[in-house]
C-alpha cells in the first residue's frame, strides 16, 4: 500500500507485572511521591473532568518558574518529556545540515530524527564513555546532549556544556536533564548568557510520578515562542488536570524530594563500590542508576540469573558497546543488599 511509514521504534525496559518483585530495569524513583500528592489526589474533584484542560499550565509553569528562578514565559509544559523533546525537535531542527548527539545515550533521539525526517550524525564517545567537547565544535544543524548522559550515567561539567553551547550559537543546543536531581549542576544558568540552548526536565524521575507524564522544557521566549506554535497546531491540551493538579502539589514539597532523591544518590554510591569490590567495572554515575561490567559471568549470564530471581535490570545485547554491561537503576538499600547477594551468587 502506498504512503505507509516504516520505522523502528524505541523500545523500552521491561513492565513486569509480578507482585513480588524487584523492578530496576527502568529507571523509575524508589520513593513514592510526595504525600502530599496522595492527598491532592485523594481531594481531587472528579467533576471537574468534564472541563477541558488549562491551554497554558499557568499554575504549574508559575511554581517551576519559581523553584528554578527563572520567568514562567521560559517554560513549556508536555506529556512527559519525551513529548517536550519531540516537539523541541519538531520545532528546531527543520535544516539539512545534520543533528549530532552520542552514539550512546537515550534511544528516542535516533528515533525521533528517523521519524521527522531530520538528518542526524552519532558521534561516539570515548573509549570511557565520555562526552568529548571538540567533537562537538563543528558544523551542524543541532545539538542533542542528555546531562547526565543515558545509559552511562556520566556527567559532563558546565564549563564544558557552555564551551559546546557558545561555539554553537548558531543552532539549538537541547540539553536533556532527566536526571539532574541526583548530581552535577544544571546548565540553567547558561540562559541568562545564551538564546540558544534549550533545558529539558521531567517529573518521572526525581519526582516518582513516571505514571504521571509531565515534563517540561526551558528556554528563551523565542524558543517557547517557536515551539508552543507547534505544540498549539496538534496537541494544545497534552497535559491533563489531574497532572497538572499532582505535578503543582509536587513541586511544592521540595523538601521531600531533596531528602529522597539525596538518598537515592548514597545508595548509589554505596552500591558502585559493593561492585567495584567484587570486581566490576563501573561507571561513576550522577544518575538514579549505575552501568556495570560484571567479572567472572558475563552480562547475559547475571541478567538471566537475576531475571530468574524475580530482579529486573536492563540489559542491551543489541547495542554492541555496552553488551558486555547491565544497566542497574538504584532501588532501597534493603532491595540493593538484596540485589547483592543475589549476584554473589553466581560469581
Amino acid at each position: 500500500m502506498k504512503g505507509l511509514r516504516e520505522i523502528a521504534p524505541y523500545i523500552p525496559g521491561l513492565q513486569p507485572q509480578e507482585k513480588r518483585m524487584i523492578k530496576i530495569n527502568t529507571n523509575e524513583n524508589a520513593f513514592s511521591p510526595s504525600p502530599r500528592v496522595a492527598a491532592a489526589l485523594a481531594a481531587f474533584d472528579a467533576g471537574e473532568l468534564r472541563k477541558y484542560s488549562s491551554l497554558d499550565n499557568g499554575d504549574l509553569r508559575a511554581i517551576l518558574a519559581k523553584n528554578n528562578g527563572i520567568l514562567a514565559e521560559q517554560i513549556i509544559v508536555g506529556n512527559g518529556s519525551d513529548d517536550v523533546l519531540a516537539l523541541a525537535f519538531l520545532s528546531f531542527f527543520n535544516s539539512s545540515d545534520k543533528v549530532i548527539f552520542p552514539d550512546l545515550t537515550y534511544g528516542f533521539y535516533r528515533v525521533w530524527c528517523d521519524l521527522f525526517r531530520i538528518p542526524f550524525e552519532e558521534i561516539a564517545l570515548t573509549e570511557n564513555f565520555e562526552l568529548r567537547t571538540a567533537d562537538y565544535l563543528r558544523e551542524n544543524g543541532g545539538i542533542v546532549i542528555a546531562n547526565p548522559n543515558a545509559p552511562t550515567g556520566i556527567y559532563k561539567s558546565l564549563a564544558e556544556i557552555e564551551e559546546i553551547v557558545k561555539q554553537n550559537q548558531h543552532v539549538v543546543v537541547i540539553i536533556d536533564e532527566a536526571y539532574i536531581a541526583f548530581g552535577g549542576e544544571t546548565a540553567l544558568p547558561l540562559l541568562e548568557k545564551y538564546d540558544n540552548i534549550f533545558i529539558t526536565r521531567t517529573f518521572s524521575k526525581d519526582a516518582a510520578l513516571a505514571g504521571l507524564r509531565v515534563g517540561y522544557g526551558i528556554g528563551s521566549p523565542k524558543l517557547i515562542g517557536i515551539i508552543n506554535a507547534v505544540k498549539n497546531s496538534y496537541n494544545p491540551y497534552s497535559v491533563d488536570m489531574i497532572a497538572e493538579k499532582l505535578a503543582v502539589v509536587a513541586c511544592e514539597d521540595v523538601a521531600y524530594y531533596a531528602k529522597t532523591n539525596g538518598e537515592i544518590a548514597e545508595i548509589r554510591d554505596w552500591f558502585s563500590a559493593e561492585l567495584l569490590a567484587l570486581g566490576f567495572e563501573v561507571l561513576p554515575s550522577l544518575t538514579n542508576f549505575v552501568l556495570a561490567k560484571p567479572v567472572g559471568v558475563s552480562a547475559a549470564e547475571l541478567y538471566a540469573h537475576l531475571q530468574a530471581k524475580k530482579i529486573y535490570v536492563r540489559y542491551f545485547g543489541d547495542k554492541v558497546r555496552i553488551a558486555d554491561y547491565l544497566r542497574i537503576s538504584i532501588g532501597k538499600q534493603a532491595e540493593m543488599v538484596e540485589v547483592l547477594m543475589a549476584i554473589q551468587e553466581i560469581l
